[in-house]
């Protein structure tokens, strides 16, 4: 997808309600299950993050209460991401050879 054309998408979606703009997604899914050439696939995270959300749609919770759920899940989400960068960051310090300094000449005294 061209980057106009998502960013038009985006700018209408964020014009819409949420209630609205969930059935745009139930809309856009059921296009992705009859015509995607492949299936669009999500982060590890993402993907329970968006399992709670059906869930919660489906047991018919109220979409400001999904809201408020989603917005915090996404909170922690990005907590979890800064918590994961920087234990790669020290394993990476941790696993890092310093470069050895380079070796000292003795000087002889003049004599």
């Amino acid at each position: 997808m061209n980057e106009i054309l998502l960013e038009r998408l985006r700018r209408k979606l964020e014009a819409l309600p949420d209630e609205k703009a969930y059935q745009v997604l139930d809309y856009i899914e059921f296009l992705e299950s009859k015509y995607a050439e492949r299936p669009a696939g999500a982060p590890g995270f993402q993907k329970v993050a968006e399992s709670l959300e059906d869930t919660l749609r489906a047991g018919r919770v109220p979409v400001s209460m999904i809201t408020g759920t989603m917005d915090a899940v996404a909170k922690a989400g990005k907590f979890l991401e800064r918590v994961a960068a920087a234990g790669k960051a020290a394993v990476d310090e941790a696993t890092h050879k310093p470069a050895e300094p380079p070796p000292v000449e003795e000087r002889q005294p003049p004599g």
